[in-house]
């Protein structure tokens, strides 16, 4: 389903490799912290799109929702943000494209991975 009728300038949402635009406060360690419970995020790739998440899409993204496995969450690692699926097993955390020519993102030694909060929707751009 595409939704069209609003004509709101696309430019106006923060894309995904830029969400600290939206709102943020370094904290007292120097990262970056979204304080906002629910926003809305411009993703740019393929990875996700078997999950249903196209190049381009709108992804509504709320901190409410509790990440599980499998959800698409927004992630961010040394500054890089990333909406892919999360999957956790004994302590470890990756996180995994929806397409297969994709590899899943190990974290490597020493790197914390932050989950900013779970993809509720997604809204795919369409030409009207």
């Amino acid at each position: 389903m595409c939704i069209g009728a609003a004509r709101q300038p696309l430019e106006q949402l923060a894309p995904l490799t830029a969400i600290e635009k939206i709102h943020h406060e370094p904290d007292t360690h120097g990262s970056t912290r979204v304080d906002l419970a629910r926003f809305l995020l411009r993703v740019s790739g393929d990875s996700m799109r078997d999950a249903g998440v196209f190049d381009n899409a709108i992804l509504f993204i709320s901190k409410a929702i509790k990440p599980r496995n499998n959800m698409v969450v927004v992630a961010v690692v040394d500054s890089a943000f990333t909406a892919k699926k999360l999957y956790r097993r004994a302590g470890r955390v990756k996180r995994q494209a929806a397409n297969p020519t994709y590899p899943d993102i190990v974290p490597k030694e020493g790197q914390t991975v932050e989950i900013w909060g779970a993809m509720a929707t997604a809204i795919k751009q369409c030409t009207v």
